[in-house]
């Protein structure tokens, strides 16, 4: 096996890798490339090419990551990682822990460590390496990387996120609840929901605000109700969606350009929280980004004529 056919067997590992590690996809696919420059670069040729690749794309990862929080903390509004419909990286005895790993919830859990700490985490609790390895990919001792381990897997349970275990049940609920928006039902929408249900977009400043940390079934239903007759009446349709594992959807406009990117947590046959993902920035790698103020402003003007 040549080193092209390597790199695009582990390809899918190091891309899971580096998401996981940066919640971005754009900086997850650059990082993976710069992974593949430096791999060609190489003069020798290395006695275990994943061991080798994954220390290459988890250095690269933890940069990045060190310049991107600075501008996170600068950042307008919530912050949510980029949406990712396909996690590449497949291990059927695990799909569901790699599911909820790559969730929303999970990682702005994340956020939360230090490089360091997200980089071993993510090599030891999601992918299972020993920390012989891991103490290569992030120059520490293996002592050290069992420490780092110790208080991110600490800060991790302390917060760590809970779905509903049967997901063929989230998706069926998922469905029932973009149903519920269609057809309008105020009660029919409030009993899919948690009493304290929470409705949070991310627009980092450059697109319409959803709704600005909504609490609460009620206050929730109210929303969406008014919100989902105004985009069916701008043509945007909802295509349901797993989202970053979860149930979720995308909101296209007539033309089938990217509106917003929805994910759902759901727990004890309910709907916790809604995360929207506004922000156009964000939502390139899923297809083309509509103009979400041309929209805003259409349905406002809408809203104006109707009175």
């Amino acid at each position: 096996m040549n080193r092209i056919e390597q790199f695009e067997e582990l390809r899918p590992l190091l891309f899971a890798i580096a998401y996981r590690i940066l919640g971005s996809v754009t900086e997850a696919e650059d990082a993976v490339q710069e992974t593949w420059l430096r791999y060609e670069r190489t003069s020798e040729e290395p006695e275990s090419p994943k061991a080798f690749l994954s220390t290459v794309v988890t250095r690269i990862a933890i940069d990045v990551l060190r310049s991107a929080r600075v501008r996170r903390e600068e950042y307008v509004g919530e912050w949510f990682p980029e949406p990712l419909l396909a996690d590449p990286y497949e291990d059927p005895e695990r799909s569901a822990e790699l599911a909820d790993s790559v969730s929303m919830a999970a990682l702005l859990l994340l956020e939360r460590l230090s490089p360091l700490e997200r980089a071993v985490f993510v090599l030891r609790e999601v992918f299972g390496f020993g920390f012989a390895d891991i103490a290569s990919a992030v120059d520490r001792s293996e002592d050290a990387c069992r420490q780092l381990a110790v208080r991110a897997r600490r800060h991790m349970d302390a917060g760590r996120p809970r779905f509903e275990a049967d997901r063929r049940a989230r998706e069926e609920l998922a469905a029932r609840f973009f149903e519920a928006m269609r057809d309008g039902t105020m009660d029919g929408l409030r009993d899919l929901l948690a009493a304290d249900v929470q409705l949070v977009a991310d627009g980092g400043g450059k697109a319409p605000q959803l709704a600005r940390g909504l609490v609460g079934a009620d206050n929730v239903a109210r929303v969406l109700l008014v919100l989902f007759p105004e985009m069916v009446d701008l043509g945007v349709g909802f295509e349901q969606h797993v989202v970053n594992g979860q149930p979720g959807a995308i909101m296209r406009d007539g033309d089938g350009n990217v509106v917003t990117v929805w994910t759902l947590d759901v727990l004890d046959g309910r709907i916790q929280t809604i995360r929207a993902v506004l922000n156009p920035d964000k939502l390139g790698h899923v297809g083309p980004v509509a103009d979400a103020w041309a929209l805003h402003y259409a349905a406002r003007d809408a809203r104006r004529r109707s009175r």
